[in-house]
């Protein structure tokens, strides 16, 4: 091999390996790591599949594919199932495999989904580090039915530099989630022994100035003060539930009926399914649940509020409905408040969808579905 390329490959191999050392954002290392890896070994397409713990895969990352698996937004390569991604939930792909025939060309070929390039094989390397497993990367080129055993060997070795980052940054971003809740713990325990104790003492004050108060307009004004002690002592105790839900470790249902209660609310609650989720969605259920339920307390004039929710093995549907006085509001204009706005926001951010329904007299309603 000439001088010159080889050290064009060992320039490409340093430049994944910074990649992959540095990168935190998951989906754009994977896309410029396989950009890079195409380079390397001349080959022409290629994807990355990631695979959780209960087999379901995502299309994480691709370069080059052929019209024909690239046809209604990649639907061939995000649904359905393929030989790889079942030998890898099988547990019968543990190292870079020569050559699969690829099942989703062949279903792309027979419906006649559109041009192949001539892509008919790939390479597939499963991503580990250790016995932890994240997915799969594939490559190929248009007529190419064989690797050779030195190609596989390069390809496993890119693929467990890639498994180790994915390790990486996984522990990252659990570490960042981490560090997170401490830290709302903290200022949910500062505010607890700092202001809520000074609104509690403000509040006992001015109901003894207007006991002791000579005249009555001196009279009223405590008893003012003290009204607007006993509004902030309530604001800091809802914000002080919202920084640390106290119930959680007993399931978003406990905490969310904890959280009505504290508001003053008669909440009903009604569950379909398993009440049990992975954090992130019951988080953002948690959030957009306390959300909703403090647009019940202040602006519903009601007290009585339903809560419905339905999970199965694909996803999860919560219903927030109140009986209250409502408000105009139509699905072809924009959404009136910034409450509502983050609850959408939340919502999509899992890949949800989000609904609002209110009119004048018949209370309002917010539907989130989250896909599990």
């Amino acid at each position: 091999m000439p001088r010159k390329v080889r050290f064009e490959e060992i320039s490409i191999l340093k430049e994944i390996a910074e990649l992959l050392n540095e990168g935190t954002e998951m989906n754009a290392v994977l896309a410029e790591v396989l950009k890079k890896l195409l380079q390397l070994t001349g080959l022409k397409t290629g994807w990355i599949f990631l695979i959780d713990e209960e087999g379901v895969h995502q299309l994480a990352a691709f370069e080059a594919l052929p019209p024909a698996l690239t046809y209604d937004s990649n639907h061939r390569m995000c649904k359905g199932e393929c030989w790889c991604v079942n030998r890898y939930r099988n547990k019968k792909l543990t190292n870079a495999t020569n050559i699969i025939e690829c099942k989703r060309i062949e279903e792309a070929i027979a419906a006649k989904a559109g041009d192949t390039l001539g892509l008919t094989h790939h390479a597939t390397v499963p991503l580990r580090a250790g016995n932890e497993r994240f997915g799969l990367l594939n490559v190929g080129s248009p007529n190419k039915t064989y690797f050779q055993q030195e190609e596989l060997a390069l390809l496993e070795s890119v693929a467990f530099q890639i498994g180790t980052a994915l390790k990486r940054i996984m522990l990252n971003k659990r570490e960042q989630e981490t560090a997170l809740v401490a830290e709302r713990n903290r200022l949910a325990r500062d505010l607890h022994d700092s202001v809520n104790q000074l609104l509690f003492s403000l509040s006992l004050t001015a109901r003894a100035g207007a006991e002791m108060a000579e005249g009555a307009e001196i009279g009223q004004t405590f008893h003012y003060i003290q009204d607007l002690a006993q509004e902030a002592l309530g604001e800091m105790r809802a914000l002080i539930w919202q920084l640390k839900p106290q119930g959680m470790e007993n399931g978003i249902l406990c905490a969310l009926k904890g959280y009505a209660e504290m508001l003053g609310l008669l909440i009903e609650i009604k569950v379909a399914g398993v009440a049990s989720f992975p954090g992130k969605v019951e988080e953002t259920l948690w959030r957009i649940g306390q959300e909703a339920l403090a647009n019940c307390k202040k602006h519903s004039q009601s007290s009585h509020v339903y809560l419905s929710l339905d999970r199965n093995s694909k996803s999860v549907t919560m219903v927030i409905k109140d009986h209250g006085c409502g408000f105009h509001y139509s699905q072809c204009h924009d959404i009136p408040s910034h409450g509502l706005k983050n609850m959408k926001a939340r919502t999509e951010a899992l890949d949800g969808k989000f609904q609002l329904t209110s009119a004048p007299g018949t209370g309002t309603e917010i539907k989130v579905y989250i896909p599990v």
